[in-house]
């Protein structure tokens, strides 16, 4: 797979993650979720991730990074599906995901996004 689809819902963005992610992937979804924010003037951005059984310090550097660029273009990142062991594991890596909220499935994740940022 060269790309993960972003789906337009109003002024949010959906990403559903539904494979393994490798770095050139990452980087291809940071580029192309920045773009669309711009785009189509995103106000929320909702990452889904828990079809993914493993996130390494890259990508859960990437997910932070991506988030921190929607803030600066006035859009907010909410992360939503993290399964127990991928929480785990980023804790014993010693990453923050600074500037991203979470919640436990879509439909919290995007009650959130509408609080904080109204679409």
């Amino acid at each position: 797979m060269d790309r993960i689809p972003i789906l337009k819902m109003g002024t949010l963005l959906l990403v559903t993650i539904q494979v393994d992610m490798h770095d050139r992937l990452a980087m291809t979804l940071q580029d192309d979720l920045t773009e669309r924010i711009v785009k189509d003037r995103a106000r929320g951005v909702l990452i889904d991730i828990s079809a993914l059984d493993m996130v390494d310090s890259f990508i859960g550097r990437m997910i932070s990074n991506t988030a921190a660029m929607a803030k600066i273009l006035d859009a907010r990142t909410v992360l939503v599906g993290m399964r127990p062991a991928v929480a785990i594991t980023l804790v014993e890596l010693g990453l923050t995901l600074d500037g991203v909220r979470t919640a436990l499935n879509v439909d919290a994740g995007i009650k959130l996004l509408r609080r904080e940022a109204p679409f």
